[in-house]
């Protein structure tokens, strides 16, 4: 039996590169697996047989999390990929995805793209903006040159024996980056609807590449995401400047909502906690709280 990584999957085959031999072989799921209810997306570390032509997966090996959209496991570090505009920037949107990121134990970065579309003004807002998203631990690409060849090289300096996933809003330009990152991916991209301000989806499927030293993921975009699978309990502990100074809260256990002596609430009104992001926070919450009573 010998192991490997799915990084790619296209009508029921899987391409799995071997970890050793770095061989890669086209292989199929055994029978069993649709009977128990068990699906290999990419990014799954799996055991499989080489049959010469066509392998066959026999188990998948637990994964350490897994993402539904888009649909890939084992994932160590996600680029958020966030436009100034076209679609226009959404501390909202951006926010719920890094939420969702943080929710499955992996490590996000925040890429800015389309500065060129925004004058001076703007782009120093937004870049103030992004600046506040530093004390939660965050990296933040946000130079006025989206593709200059210095940020991108720091950039790929983080792929490095991780497997790095992009994501972000519809139109975003993950697409783009990517090609800017490795011109012979050739992955498609599209322009932007103008009637609806959103993304066509230019990326049918998700697959791996050897970048840098890592694999890489191009993967589809979204515009929206619900936080189904979070408790309000779990939220605050998925703001990384929250956990930073929750402990010095009067309660244990502190919800940074209605509670005296909240020090978040503290860091907020000082401002050394970004308003935009507690504000967010709060309505997170009330979507959470709001999704339990429905369900």
């Amino acid at each position: 039996m010998r192991e490997g990584r799915i990084i790619k999957s296209i009508s029921g085959f899987y391409d799995v590169i071997d970890s050793k031999s770095d061989k890669l072989v086209r292989t199929r799921a055994r029978g069993n697996f649709r009977k128990r209810g068990i699906k290999p997306i990419v990014g799954d570390i799996v055991s499989y047989e080489d049959g010469g032509d066509l392998g066959y997966i026999m188990e998948l090996l637990p994964r350490t999390n897994s993402l539904v959209r888009p649909p890939i496991a084992n994932v160590d570090q996600a680029i958020v990929v966030t436009s100034a505009v076209e679609p226009n920037f959404s501390s909202n949107l951006l926010d719920k995805i890094l939420v969702n990121i943080e929710h499955n134990d992996i490590q996000p970065l925040i890429y800015l793209t389309k500065t060129d579309l925004i004058d001076q003004a703007q782009y120093e807002q937004l870049k103030q903006t992004l600046a506040g998203y530093e004390i939660a631990d965050y990296k933040i690409f946000d130079d006025k040159d989206s593709y200059n060849q210095q940020q991108i090289e720091k950039l790929e300096s983080n792929f490095q024996d991780k497997v790095t996933v992009f994501t972000g809003q519809s139109g975003a330009g993950k697409s783009t980056l990517l090609n800017h990152i490795n011109p012979e991916l050739n992955i498609a991209t599209a322009e932007i609807s103008q009637t609806l301000n959103r993304g066509k989806h230019t990326t049918r499927q998700v697959s791996l590449f050897e970048i840098s030293g890592g694999l890489v993921a191009d993967t589809p975009g979204f515009s929206s995401l619900e936080l189904i699978n979070i408790d309000k309990e779990e939220l605050s502990n998925l703001f990384p400047e929250f956990v930073k100074f929750s402990h010095e809260c009067q309660f244990r256990g502190c919800n940074h909502a209605n509670e005296p002596g909240c020090k978040i609430k503290e860091l907020v009104n000082s401002g050394k906690i970004m308003k935009s992001r507690y504000e967010n926070y709060l309505y997170f919450l009330n979507e959470i709280n709001s999704y339990k009573k429905r369900y």
